[in-house]
C-alpha cells in the first residue's frame, strides 16, 4: 500500500482518504460513497471532474474520447482512473447527494454457478449462489465485478435480479463476444458447480424515489438485466407510477423475457413493454419496427417532468439521451448506464 492522501470533494463537502495505490473512485466506493460512474474503463465520462486544487494527479489509460486532452489540460480528470499523491479538491460535475451519501459498502465474496442457459444466440442468463458470504446487500440496477479464473483480470455484469437475501442468488444476462475474455470462458469452460471469486456492489442505476413521475425505460442487448432489476423492484415494492420499457433488438431471436415482461404489465399499475425490432425477419412480426429512438420518437410527445432510465452500447444510449432531452426530460433526470467493452472484449 502507498501513503494516503485527503480528496474533499465539492459542492458537497465529502472527505476521504485515498491510498496512492487506489484510483479516487475505488477509495470513494470502498467507504460507502457512490459517485457518478459508469464502465470504471476510463471510457465513458461518468465520472469526469475537475480539480479545483491539487497537482500531483496521474491517471491509468483512458480513451481520449472520455476525456480529450484539452480538458485534461484545463484541470478535469477521471475519478476512475485517477490517482492521487497529495491531497486534493475536486468538484463533482455529475452527482446526485441524496445518492452519494447511501452507498453500501463493498465486499469480496465467492458464488458457486446455479445454471447457464441461452436466452437468445448470444445472451446467457448466468445464476450465481454466494458461498461465502450468503448475502450482498445491493440496489436493483447494480452490478458486481466477476474475476476471470487465470486471467487477473475482471468483467463487470448487472444483477437481474432485486435482492440475494433469501435465497444468496445473483443473475446476470451476459452478451457473449466473439474472442472475448469472459465470453470464451463463460461458453467453453464455466460449469454449473464452478466457483467465481466476485466484488460489488457498484454502480449508481439505481431507481431514484420520486412521487409518481413517470419512468421510461429504454434498453438494448444486456442493458435488460439492471432494467429487468428495477422492474421486478417496482413490482415488488407495489410502486404505482406510470412506466414503459423500450427496448431494442435486431430481430425476434434477440428478444428474451418477453413472458415476464408480459406478465408485469398486469402486475405494474400502467406499465407498457414495447418491444422494437431494427431488422424485419419476416416472421410475421407485427410490433414495432426501427431503431429504439424512432419509435421512442414515434410513441412519445412529451416527456416534460418523467425520469428516464437508459441502458446498452454506448450508441444506443448517446441517441436515447438525444431524444429524451428533445422530448423533454431534463438532463440530471436521465440516468444511464453505457455497456462498454474493454479492448473490444467484453
Amino acid at each position: 500500500m502507498g501513503d494516503k492522501h485527503l480528496v474533499r470533494f465539492e459542492p458537497v463537502g465529502i472527505e476521504i482518504e485515498v491510498d496512492e495505490d487506489q484510483t479516487v473512485l475505488r477509495a470513494a466506493a470502498e467507504q460507502g460513497i457512490m459517485l457518478m460512474h459508469g464502465c470504471k474503463e476510463g471510457q465513458c465520462a461518468s465520472c469526469k471532474s475537475f480539480v479545483l486544487d491539487g497537482d500531483d494527479i496521474e491517471l491509468d489509460r483512458y480513451s481520449t474520447f472520455a476525456l480529450p486532452d484539452y480538458e485534461k489540460d484545463e484541470g478535469f480528470t477521471l475519478l476512475c482512473r485517477a490517482h492521487v499523491y497529495e491531497d486534493v479538491r475536486i468538484e463533482l460535475l455529475n452527482f446526485d447527494e441524496d445518492m452519494i451519501r447511501s452507498g453500501l459498502p463493498i465486499q469480496q465474496a465467492v458464488a458457486e454457478v446455479v445454471s447457464i442457459e441461452p436466452v437468445t444466440h448470444d445472451l446467457r442468463h448466468l445464476v450465481l449462489r454466494l458461498i461465502e458470504p450468503a448475502e450482498i446487500k445491493f440496489f436493483p440496477g447494480q452490478y458486481m465485478d466477476i474475476t476471470v479464473p487465470g486471467a487477473g483480470e475482471t468483467r463487470s455484469f448487472s444483477m437481474a435480479n432485486v435482492s440475494s437475501r433469501e435465497d444468496g442468488r445473483l443473475e446476470f444476462v451476459i452478451k457473449v463476444y466473439p474472442g472475448g475474455l469472459f465470453s470464451s470462458f463463460l461458453d467453453t469452460r464455466l460449469a454449473v458447480g464452478d466457483r467465481l471469486d466476485i466484488t460489488g456492489p457498484f454502480g449508481v442505476f439505481t431507481l431514484r424515489e420520486a412521487h409518481d413521475e413517470r419512468i421510461v425505460f429504454v434498453g438494448g442487448g444486456a442493458g435488460l438485466a439492471p432494467i429487468l432489476g428495477l422492474l421486478r423492484s417496482i413490482a415488488e415494492r407495489g410502486i404505482e407510477r406510470p412506466a414503459v420499457f423500450y427496448y431494442g433488438a435486431r430481430t425476434r431471436r434477440d428478444l428474451c423475457f418477453g413472458p415476464e415482461l408480459r406478465a408485469l404489465e398486469a402486475t405494474i399499475k400502467d406499465f407498457r413493454y414495447v418491444p422494437a425490432l431494427s431488422e424485419e425477419d419476416g416472421a410475421g412480426w407485427d410490433g414495432e419496427t426501427g431503431l429504439v429512438t424512432d419509435v421512442l420518437k414515434r410513441h412519445e410527445t412529451d416527456l416534460k417532468g418523467a425520469h428516464a432510465y437508459v441502458c446498452g452500447p454506448p450508441p444506443m444510449v448517446e441517441a436515447a439521451m438525444a431524444a429524451l432531452t428533445a422530448l423533454g426530460v431534463e438532463e440530471k433526470r436521465i440516468y444511464f448506464d453505457k455497456f462498454t467493452t474493454t479492448g473490444g472484449e467484453d
